[in-house]
């Protein structure tokens, strides 16, 4: 028996050709909105796949810090709570200056830190110095070369007695 003769198999006579059917408005006006909205759609995209890592670990650090206040050292809180009243006295001896709005408080929360935790502190010292010494050096160089530039004329050099 051949294919052709089999009722399942049946072949189709002829060639069929596909039409496709014309858009109907609303398609078109949808095909439309897409057009406009795709900018759009793949900076939503962009964003999310850039924000995701960064929200992923801020999620993992909530839950670390978590359960780390769930099984805290003894001692943990009440030192924390010293720490925090001393902020709150320097946000109290900061009245008038913005500029003393910005140190007081973290200034008294250091002090209180370092009773607590001296190995830190000092550490925290050491590489805070170093910065600042550096910082400063920079600076130095910048306004000595400000001042070259600026300040001192090429002829207008002070003679020493022996150069007469």
């Amino acid at each position: 028996m051949k294919v052709d003769e089999l009722s399942l198999y049946s072949v189709p006579e002829g060639q069929s050709k596909y039409m496709e059917e014309p858009r109907t408005q609303l398609e078109e006006g949808i095909s439309q909105l897409r057009h406009h909205c795709e900018p759009y759609t793949n900076w939503c995209q962009e964003t999310y796949s850039q924000t995701k890592p960064k929200m992923q670990s801020l999620v993992q650090w909530g839950l670390d810090s978590y359960e780390y206040l769930q099984n805290a050292p003894p001692g943990f809180f009440p030192r924390l709570g010293v720490i925090g009243f001393a902020g709150f006295v320097g946000l109290l001896f900061t009245r008038g200056s913005k500029i003393k709005k910005l140190v007081y408080p973290p200034g008294f929360m250091g002090l209180a830190a370092s009773i607590y935790y001296p190995q830190q502190a000092i550490s925290f010292i050491q590489a805070s110095g170093e910065k600042l010494y550096d910082w400063g050096l920079r600076g130095y160089i910048v306004v000595e070369d400000l001042w070259k530039e600026n300040f001192q004329k090429p002829g207008n050099v002070k003679s020493s007695p022996g150069n007469k």
